[in-house]
């Protein structure tokens, strides 16, 4: 008596001599995937790579030559066509600029606002619950028709592109958006605090975040430093300089917001370097944030 012949396990129809190494299922050589040692079937192989651990850097991120740096070149597409919104319609640069509080007369113009309020005159900005405004301002730019005008963006998407490629592939996407997000509003926060009514616009204090996050990198790595420091001295001598017409306090409160929390991904012990645990930092930053506007709120309105 002749034994049955055996057949691949998804492909019945196929004659099968080869087992896998891993489940001992025939396999035919349409399934066959080679292994250390024999062959492995489809589902084997699958199953393995999903249980092999991805490898990651220090800050958390996924480790990936090819990978493009996709958040880098979204924010960068935001900000553009932010500032095509602002040609069509330039309205919305008051609409959604960081400001803290000004009277808005009557006559549309806006006035100092000093913690009174006059018939037909309106509190307008964060104190009277605009708190978008800490974020949407930094997706703005100076209009066409300002001394500046799109070298503004120009500038800020130059430095953007050079500095958030090198930081998104060490930190990987979500934790580099998340550090973006974060020094756009630390710097928001700093100029509602120190220059309520001031109308600022700009990406720069994500920008500076985001060069404090590249030295804090390269030291953790325990590169060279001479050339980042003399990198990271062009930005200070730049926001000191620029003082005169761009706003400083977004530029130092994104500078500052940027290495702390940089500075958290990196040196904080392995154990509470955890995904989970870096948003409750996340969390808890952006808390602190909440309550510094909230007390000044308080002090501007005097409620």
């Amino acid at each position: 008596m002749e034994a049955a012949a055996t057949t691949c396990y998804r492909h019945p129809s196929i004659e099968a001599y080869v087992r896998c190494t891993r489940c001992d299922r025939h396999i035919c050589p349409d399934c066959m995937r080679e292994a250390s040692v024999g062959h492995q079937c489809v589902e084997c192989v699958k199953e393995g790579q999903r249980s092999v651990r991805q490898p990651r850097t220090v800050f958390g991120g996924a480790v990936s030559r090819a990978a493009a740096p996709v958040v880098t070149y979204v924010l960068m597409a935001l900000n553009v066509l932010v500032y095509l919104g602002e040609v069509v319609r330039p309205e919305i640069v008051d609409r959604f600029a960081v400001l803290g509080a000004v009277l808005t007369g009557p006559d549309g113009e806006q006035y100092y606002y000093r913690g009174d309020t006059f018939q037909g005159y309106e509190l307008t900005g964060i104190a009277d619950g605009e708190w978008y405004r800490l974020v949407t301002g930094a997706f703005l730019h100076l209009p066409p028709d300002a001394s500046f005008g799109v070298m503004h963006l120009l500038f800020n998407m130059f430095a953007l592109w050079n500095i958030g490629r090198a930081v998104e592939g060490q930190l990987g996407r979500a934790r580099y958006l998340a550090l973006y997000l974060l020094s756009a509003v630390g710097g928001s926060v700093l100029v509602y605090l120190l220059a309520p009514d001031t109308s600022t616009v700009g990406a720069s204090g994500a920008v500076f975040g985001l060069a404090a996050a590249y030295w804090v990198i390269h030291r953790r790595l325990g590169h060279d430093m001479a050339a980042v420091n003399r990198f990271m001295a062009g930005f200070l001598i730049w926001m000191v300089l620029s003082a005169l017409f761009t706003s400083w306090q977004g530029h130092l409160g994104g500078l500052l917001t940027g290495a702390l929390v940089t500075y958290g991904l990196a040196y904080a012990p392995a154990k509470l370097r955890t995904g989970p645990l870096q948003l409750a930092g996340g969390a808890v930053l952006l808390g602190l944030f909440a309550v510094a506007v909230a007390v000044q709120t308080s002090a501007l309105t005097g409620g």
